[in-house]
């Protein structure tokens, strides 16, 4: 196993700044353990820059390390290019709960969990920490993947580009519950309350290229049963 090179956190929260202050601050949450929580729950960050005096958003992959988060990709692409190059960037992720159905058009609202993060990207340099990066990235897919799939050869390692994003200022944003009617519209003839909604893995199906007789890894399989959001990282 690659050595742990996390940072270690020194305080339970995240300083508010400027960028992370949150409008309606009961949704807000500078909470470590919810940020960590959250983006452990994800696979897919927005990460969005500007490029050529436009604003760009791209989803990428992401893992969590420690205080940081990594992403990875062709060094030829746009983002990794002017990201790469020292630009600030804000990274989101955002798990959709479920639809909040109120009596009144005004009070629909949805229940989510999101963090967003804002900074600049630090490349990953040095044969051996970009190894140790990718394999946490493997691991952040699927635990065991590292060691069950192909390790990347020279080739491959020159064309990726790995950035590793502080969590130096990173924000929650969370909404839970039901609707928030007015008083006055409580006894209106319309239903009222919430449609959950939930992201969860389904039974593997092996490719049909497979050449050789090799039984679905037990990792992969109970991928289904514990479920990313209860399983984390």
């Amino acid at each position: 196993m690659p050595k742990d090179h996390t940072r270690p956190a020194t305080v339970e929260t995240y300083k508010k700044t400027k960028r992370t202050k949150v409008r309606v601050h009961q949704r807000a949450d500078y909470g470590r353990e919810t940020v960590r929580g959250i983006l452990d729950a994800g696979y897919v960050a927005h990460v969005a820059f500007v490029h050529e005096d436009a604003p760009v958003v791209i989803p990428t992959f992401y893992v969590r390390d420690g205080e940081s988060i990594l992403i990875h990709g062709s060094r030829k692409t746009r983002m990794f290019k002017t990201l790469a190059s020292g630009v600030p960037l804000c990274a989101t992720v955002t798990h959709l709960d479920g639809l909040v159905l109120a009596r009144s058009w005004f009070h629909h609202s949805m229940n989510y969990r999101s963090v967003m993060v804002h900074g600049v990207a630090e490349e990953v340099t040095g044969e051996d920490a970009r190894m140790d990066a990718m394999w946490k990235v493997m691991e952040g897919i699927a635990e065991g993947r590292a060691d069950g799939s192909r390790a990347p050869n020279k080739q491959e390692m020159k064309a990726t580009m790995i950035l590793r994003i502080p969590l130096d200022e990173a924000v929650a944003k969370v909404r839970r519950g039901g609707p928030n009617d007015d008083e006055e519209d409580m006894e209106l003839p319309y239903w009222a309350g919430c449609v959950p909604i939930e992201t969860r893995h389904l039974p593997p199906l092996t490719a049909r290229s497979m050449q050789v007789d090799v039984d679905v890894p037990d990792a992969i399989q109970a991928l289904e049963a514990v479920g990313k959001e209860t399983g984390g990282k």
